[in-house]
């Protein structure tokens, strides 16, 4: 006799990182947001919510870094020339975005 019941042996979909930038999302949904998370963990869309906070923040930083760091001089041959300052300026570039990045889609 054939099963007729679904045994839920089917793949599950496998779920986009979350990743530090959505945790730090989630955390600030918690503190400060707690409607909004509660909706979200309701709809059980929190995960997804997050996600997707995860891969905008970075698309967004992959966007701002170079920016800055042409505006703070940080060139290939100041790299070449000066290695230690270069990563200097680009960490601070870095900060730089990540605060940004923080105030336009995580802390809203």
């Amino acid at each position: 006799m054939r099963r007729l019941i679904d045994n839920g042996d089917a793949p599950a979909k496998k779920k986009p990182p979350i990743g530090h930038y959505g945790h730090l999302r989630k955390a600030y949904l918690e503190g400060y947001r707690p409607d909004l998370y509660t909706a979200l963990v309701a709809s059980e869309t929190l995960y997804e919510h997050c996600a997707e906070i995860e891969a905008a923040v970075r698309r967004r930083l992959d966007l701002i870094i170079p920016q800055l760091a042409e505006g703070a001089g940080a060139t290939e041959e100041l790299k070449a020339a000066d290695p230690m300052q270069w990563v200097g300026l680009m960490n601070t570039c870095k900060a730089q975005a990540e605060e940004i990045v923080k105030f336009e889609l995580i802390y809203v």
